[in-house]
């Protein structure tokens, strides 16, 4: 669309980023996607909402505590303040807690927003669980708030065949809070997941990681940051990308600690696993310390299969093909090992094996 202003891949926050394939994604014209909603709700008790090119659906969804509300949000990401209007809202008072959340968002064409918050008291316990399909520009913003102990699992899915996928999340994180969020890109968009977690209390834990998968000459990427703002935080950026084909998958993972955030505790693991060497994987970690008493490290690595490992298993009458599919399948579960719910954790595997199924 000729309106939409998009950031330039010049910005060194944007060089990786597939733009192109957004503004095309926005410019595409809707059409019927022959995708059942029914079926990308997880088999869980708990609060359904679906959206089908950003508007609720009321049809197959129960919202239970989450309110429908229209949303002003603030910031000034360039994606994520496009995220105004219609949009969800899950407020839980101090230890309180919730069956799993479910948000399913569906598009069939052009460009839809929506916005969510999600505020927690104290001791509050949440996990949203998020699924995106169809095709077009799907672009969403949260903004999150833990109060003292609060803990948020989220676990998103990114399944769409075609166009673009934008995810912004921005938390504030409480004394003694833990967010905790994995990804999964396995579909055919182009993605950008991004984010930013303040560690604002004392003992606060944040986590952003997943695995993103691609193929032909689709391109995803992530790029998250982290703040520590206060002393004795924890934080994790644990990140696996596997590519296939012609396609790019890029990693950027930042660490901020400020002067006064002493007893930091911070990682960062990015590796990327290169199926072709046609394919590229982009991986960037970065590490900002003020403050002197604190304990951070990172690690980026780019690889192919290991040859050795290959040999072995083939020496022992596992055929090649299946060997390829053990490790790369190990690979991956690195990262989504980490959710913790089994029956989440089992279907964002059988995601992944889909996906492995027809890339090897």
């Amino acid at each position: 669309m000729s309106t939409l202003t998009l950031p330039s891949p010049r910005e060194e926050a944007w060089r990786w980023s597939d733009l192109d394939t957004l503004r095309a994604a926005a410019d595409s014209v809707p059409e019927a996607t022959g995708v059942d909603p029914s079926t990308l709700f997880l088999d869980i008790a708990g609060p359904r909402l679906l959206f089908v090119d950003g508007a609720f659906e009321p049809a197959h969804s129960r919202p239970g505590p989450v309110q429908l509300t229209a949303l002003e949000m603030t910031g000034d990401h360039p994606l994520g303040r496009l995220a105004q209007g219609e949009g969800w809202v899950l407020r839980l008072d101090a230890a309180a807690a919730t069956d799993p959340v479910q948000i399913v968002h569906l598009g069939t064409g052009g460009e839809n927003h929506v916005p969510a918050r999600i505020d927690m008291a104290d001791d509050a316990v949440a996990t949203v669980i998020e699924t995106y399909a169809g095709r077009g520009w799907t672009n969403r913003l949260l903004h999150a708030s833990l109060g003292k102990g609060a803990r948020l699992q989220r676990a998103v899915r990114i399944l769409q065949d075609e166009g673009f996928v934008s995810i912004r999340d921005e938390a504030q994180i409480g004394e003694a809070a833990s967010y905790v969020s994995t990804v999964l890109g396995a579909g055919g968009s182009g993605s950008r997941i991004d984010g930013f977690l303040r560690l604002d209390g004392v003992g606060a834990y944040a986590e952003m990681g997943g695995a993103l998968l691609t193929r032909g000459e689709q391109k995803q990427e992530a790029a998250v940051a982290v703040h520590h703002a206060a002393i004795e935080g924890t934080s994790r950026q644990i990140w696996r990308a596997v590519a296939a084909d012609a396609s790019t998958a890029s990693l950027a993972a930042r660490a901020e600690v400020a002067r006064h955030a002493q007893k930091t505790d911070g990682e960062q693991s990015l590796r990327g696993l290169l199926l072709k060497r046609t394919a590229t994987v982009n991986l960037k970690p970065e590490l900002e310390i003020f403050a002197d008493d604190v304990k951070c490290a990172h690690g980026a690595t780019v690889g192919e299969l290991d040859a050795k490992a290959l040999f072995y298993m083939q020496s022992r009458g596992i055929p090649e093909p299946q060997a390829k599919a053990l490790l790369t399948r190990a690979f991956v579960a690195d990262a989504l090992d980490r959710i913790g719910d089994e029956t989440v954790r089992d279907t964002f595997a059988a995601d992944a094996e889909k996906w492995l199924e027809a890339a090897l």
